[in-house]
């Protein structure tokens, strides 16, 4: 699965000033960095900034811009590409100025234009010293080129996630090899040149074209994996590092997304137990069990019978995906839940779910990038067996993540090999991540502390909220106030556990008064409606899990 950020699922348009590349050549699809894992030479033009487009980053006088970069850093002198990037500048004299802070939202495939405003919801002030760089990575929103495949792939009521016929995972199959065959079709040379070493690359590209000597780093869930390989390859470029919702970088990709199935299949748990909990608002039960066979009694019901002619099954186990990931919007999935079974009203299910026009884009970059990172079994047969054997176990996302990440097994461009993370040389890191992370399972956050030893990690305790940072919790957010003002991290523990416990990200209140509010608390948050204004509905099956 992917570990991506559900806010950024939907790219923010934003026009940029500057030309437009002329599309890619055709050329073999052969992984960037076949040949090794050493730093990339080169060196980009300046960024010619201009006015954004965007409403929301022209309120904050925001600069947009793009970075011109070889589609293979092998051949540096060939095809170039564009990466579109945002700027809010810091808002302290220039003498107390921190330098970049390079923003990545997670994916892979997350548009992170709209992540230059971020630094005003850190609280204290303490972003303001700091430029605030947000960018779509290649193949993204507003790079040049993107990558689109097969938009409406996401669609209403399409075909029951769980294989129980033949002819069912047949469907699938023939699904997935069409998926992979139509990015082929799209964009050939891109898909080769679409790896986490690529966009690693580009990064360092961006400090170039910054005309910085180091850069600060805020990266969400896969963008934790993307702070880790470029802190292997220039450790000494990093300054501040902040990883939330990190990944297990020794299980990439295939690994992680069967870790995921567990981890998802506890974290859905977690929220039937609030809707029980709160029975005498949602009436659908009193314990954490009965709850659970509801919904997989409605799931059944919706194969033959999907609600308003949109939401199958699958649509249905979509949208209660977001509450395995973040508990920012159980009122609304409980309320939803509850209108569908007392008055069969699916209006609220489909406003969650969304509309079309749907976006393939993020989607195709995720698949861009995983499928090419490392190898993925390529006979079907491995992936039956595993995905059964999980599924036994952790029905909930098991067969919904396995088709997500199926054309993976078809995919056109060769795959290379992941670069093995080395962080010891990184002087400073503060990871955080709760203890039921669904996403992002803890063990990686464990295991990344290991790797990046001059690192220290916030674990929210019994949460499981996924990548949820700057969400008003005074315990966590202190310390990434103090680490962004000074560099201090607190004192590291020994052992093989977390460095300081702070409680999780609060679930929300049900009661009606307070349900308007609750998705308003906290920066996090706060971003997530300011991109909901900005994009609109951004949850279907196209939101990515096991990379971030």
């Amino acid at each position: 699965m992917r570990i991506r950020r559900l806010i950024v699922a939907a790219g923010v348009s934003l026009a940029l000033v500057g030309g437009v590349i002329s599309s890619i050549p055709a050329a073999s699809a052969v992984p960037s960095g076949s040949t090794g894992h050493k730093p990339a030479s080169y060196t980009p033009p300046p960024i010619q900034w201009g006015a954004c487009a965007s409403a929301t980053l022209a309120k904050r006088n925001a600069q947009c811009g793009f970075v011109v970069v070889p589609l293979d850093y092998d051949h540096p002198n060939g095809t170039k590409i564009k990466l579109a990037v945002s700027r809010v500048m810091h808002k302290t004299p220039d003498s107390q100025a921190q330098g970049p802070m390079l923003v990545n939202p997670g994916g892979p495939g997350g548009s992170g234009l709209i992540y230059a405003i971020f630094g005003e919801f850190v609280p204290n002030g303490a972003g303001d010293a700091y430029d605030w760089i947000g960018f779509d990575p290649r193949g993204v929103g507003s790079s040049q080129p993107a990558l689109s495949c097969i938009p409406d792939y996401a669609g209403y009521d399409r075909p029951f996630y769980v294989p129980v016929t033949p002819k069912l995972e047949q469907i699938w199959i023939n699904r997935s090899k069409a998926y992979a065959k139509a990015c082929n079709s799209a964009q050939h040379a891109l898909l080769g040149h679409l790896t986490t070493l690529d966009s690693v690359r580009d990064m360092e590209s961006i400090r170039k074209a910054l005309g910085a000597p180091q850069i600060n780093y805020y990266g969400f869930s896969y963008g934790t994996y993307l702070g880790q390989v470029y802190g292997t390859l220039y450790p000494n470029r990093f300054r501040r590092v902040i990883f939330d919702g990190v990944v297990n970088a020794t299980r990439v990709w295939y690994k992680a997304n069967l870790d995921q199935d567990f981890a998802f299949n506890k974290s859905v748990k977690v929220f039937f137990a609030y809707v029980a909990a709160h029975n005498s608002v949602w009436h659908l039960g009193t314990t954490e069990r009965t709850v659970e066979l509801r919904y997989y009694a409605e799931m059944y019901k919706l194969i033959r019978h999907p609600a308003d002619g949109k939401i199958g099954p699958d649509e249905w186990n979509d949208i209660f995906t977001q509450a395995a990931y973040y508990v920012y919007g159980w009122v609304d999935i409980a309320s939803a839940f509850a209108a569908w079974v007392h008055d069969r009203n699916a209006a609220p299910l489909v406003a969650l779910y969304g509309s079309p026009p749907f976006d393939d884009n993020g989607y195709a970059v995720y698949l861009g990038v995983s499928c090419t990172d490392a190898k993925w079994p390529t006979n079907w047969n491995t992936w039956r067996r595993d995905n059964w054997r999980v599924y036994a176990k952790a029905p909930f996302l098991t067969w919904n993540n396995a088709w997500f990440n199926a054309p993976c097994a078809f995919w056109p461009a060769k795959a290379g090999h992941p670069v093995k993370v080395d962080g010891r040389h990184v002087q400073s890191a503060l990871l955080i991540n709760e203890t039921l992370d669904a996403a992002t399972p803890y063990s990686g956050a464990l295991q990344t502390r290991k790797t990046f030893p001059h690192s220290v990690l916030i674990e929210g305790v019994g949460g499981t909220t996924h990548a949820g940072s700057l969400s008003g919790v005074a315990c966590t957010d202190d310390r990434i106030v103090a680490y962004l003002q000074t560099g201090a991290l607190p004192a590291r523990r020994p052992g093989n556990q977390s460095d300081v416990k702070c409680p999780p990200v609060p679930a929300p209140q049900p009661d009606a008064a307070l349900a308007a509010t609750a998705k308003s608390s906290g920066a996090t948050a706060a971003l997530r409606e300011q991109l909901r204004s900005t994009v609109g509905p951004s949850v279907r099956s196209s939101t990515p899990r096991a990379a971030g």
